[in-house]
């Protein structure tokens, strides 16, 4: 067993107690989901603090607690299986909960840019905000059309890890560019997938056009 696939094994086996550990409580899935996004929301507030003399330190310190918040996002479906309390309700408060966790940190740091006068991220970090956004609104939107729309590569987790490594590392400027960059490709992938999906059925639609029903006002 090589290193990385034992530190993979030991994650699991803490999860599982984590999971074990909450489950045995009854505890509701919808309040792990709502206290992941408390946690996110106090990682924006260190990031928006941050400051010439502060800024590396809180960055790390925000860095650290959405690493904690992560933790709720992997147990509260977890926890909702393992008592029996999957609902259509959980799945989609689940859904809004994590675009508002979303928001919460760029929010942060565009307070963090605006205070520092760097007008240019603060463009970027909002560009950044509503690429997430759309990110997930493309999917959901697909599926309510096609089924599946997996595509691409700049999912939830992908831009979360990526802002974690950004703040760990004081290097939130490049990781920014990344998101951004990827998310506008993966919003136009989702676009395009989903136009190929439809195209058949649309055309097929246009072919044979519905009878227009004609309303008589009577004589």
């Amino acid at each position: 067993m090589t290193w990385t696939s034992a530190f993979g094994h030991g994650c699991k086996v803490i999860l599982h107690k984590i999971v074990h550990g909450l489950a045995l409580t009854r505890v509701n899935p919808n309040y792990l989901t709502f206290l992941g996004f408390v946690i996110n929301l106090g990682a924006g507030v260190l990031f928006g603090y941050g400051n010439a003399d502060n800024q590396a330190r809180l960055f790390r310190y925000a860095g650290l607690v959405i690493i904690g918040a992560g933790i709720f996002d992997m147990v509260d479906g977890r926890v909702a299986r393992a008592t029996g309390q999957v609902t259509d309700f959980g799945g989609f408060f689940d859904s809004v909960i994590d675009r508002y966790s979303d928001v919460a940190l760029y929010f942060g740091l565009l307070v963090y840019y605006a205070r520092a006068n760097r007008f240019f991220y603060v463009v970027l970090t909002a560009i950044v905000m509503v690429t997430s956004v759309m990110i997930s609104y493309t999917r959901a939107r697909a599926e309510s059309l096609i089924g599946k729309c997996k595509v691409g590569f700049m999912e939830r987790p992908e831009r979360i890890v990526l802002v974690i490594i950004g703040a760990l590392f004081n290097r939130m400027a490049p990781v920014l560019w990344v998101i951004a960059v990827l998310g506008q490709i993966t919003v136009i992938h989702r676009i395009a997938h989903t136009y190929q999906e439809t195209r058949e059925r649309d055309l097929s639609r246009l072919r044979e056009p519905e009878p227009i029903e004609q309303e008589w006002a009577p004589k």
